[in-house]
């Protein structure tokens, strides 16, 4: 069987769920992945039933599932060098007075609560039982405490960016113990800006919090491949640490050669840029590949689409890279193909 095809709703949080909902399934998509954004999942509300009773009818009411919810917003204030920017993408409760380690200190709070709140709604799902669930899953970021020295000058010894790891390994520490009390995984998104945003990284990262058991990844292609990262071989080395999986496509190397990896200080869409996010199937990914090596993994989670293409209607894209996944994804075979020549078998 192949795998569930869900719309990442982060994109979408200008339309009430009750909108998005409807809408989603004429998309084509078996069910959706709730930001924690607009009104699509309310961490606050997440201890009233009532409130998760709703937003399951709701779901249901379209024929739509939810396997993860995503913090990625606030995550990105828990370990960040905070400034005026952060104020735009958190709650009032969060940002507070702006303070930078008073902001760090709520991220991190509110992200503990957010893996309750996860938990708490995959229980609500009606005709699940409560008791030996799979664990529900929290996509998001972490921030990065030393992403502006990436470059490395001035010059940047191993020994300040060890403790950029530990100052995520201390921030998280706690966030993960209250994931693992909840039976609720943590899925990085591994992309620039967060403390891991390649393979070396994500190995780093992981090390940092002693490859506690509630960390892991979010895979998601687009951030890998314009930095000339090996984005399948990501799957094969973190295998079961893949909790989640995002599909996305990119576009790189097309540009007018006038901005790079860096991206010159332009906007998405300019056409001098070195690479673009593109709707799934129009970019550079080899998205047959990354279905292979899910195979191999054994990850029969959802794919989630998170659709960006500042060129493209966003309703088309979405059908479109829906679509095209439904054609694409195959469950793995049960059986050697082979197996019809063993006289054994016949």
């Amino acid at each position: 069987m192949a795998r569930p095809i869900t719309l990442f709703t982060g994109q979408w949080a200008d339309l009430p769920l009750e909108q998005l909902a409807p809408l989603a399934k004429k998309l084509g998509y078996d069910g959706v992945e709730l930001a924690c954004w607009g009104d699509h999942f309310e961490v606050d509300q997440a201890g009233s039933p009532d409130y998760l009773r709703k937003k399951w009818e709701l779901l249901a009411d379209h024929g739509l599932t939810c396997y993860a919810i995503s913090s990625h917003l606030v995550g990105q204030a828990v370990c960040d060098l905070i400034d005026e920017r952060h104020q735009a993408i958190l709650p009032p409760d969060v940002w507070g007075n702006g303070e930078p380690e008073g902001v760090r200190q709520r991220a991190a709070k509110k992200l503990a609560q957010t893996a309750k709140a996860a938990r708490a709604f995959m229980n609500a799902q009606p005709g699940r039982s409560a008791a030996h669930q799979a664990p529900a899953i929290v996509n998001g970021f972490t921030g990065s405490s030393i992403w502006h020295s990436i470059y490395g000058f001035p010059p940047t010894s191993q020994a300040y960016w060890e403790k950029g790891f530990q100052d995520f390994a201390q921030r998280f520490g706690p966030i993960l113990e209250e994931f693992e009390k909840q039976n609720t995984n943590f899925a990085l998104e591994v992309h620039p800006t967060e403390i891991a945003f390649d393979l070396a990284s994500a190995e780093r990262a992981l090390a940092a919090v002693k490859g506690h058991k509630r960390f892991g990844f979010n895979y998601d292609p687009s951030h890998l491949g314009y930095q000339g990262v090996d984005y399948v071989k990501f799957i094969r080395t973190f295998g079961s640490r893949i909790f989640h999986a995002h599909m996305k496509d990119v576009w790189w190397g097309h540009g007018d050669g006038s901005v790079g990896t860096f991206g010159g200080h332009t906007n998405f869409g300019d056409a001098r840029r070195a690479w673009d996010f593109r709707s799934i199937g129009r970019g550079d990914i080899n998205f047959e590949e990354i279905i292979v090596a899910l195979n191999d993994i054994g990850y029969a989670g959802p794919l989630s689409v998170e659709w960006e293409d500042i060129r493209m209607d966003r309703q088309h894209g979405a059908a479109e890279s829906c679509a095209f996944l439904r054609k694409l994804d195959f469950a793995r075979s049960q059986i050697a193909f082979d197996a019809a020549f063993d006289k054994k078998n016949q």
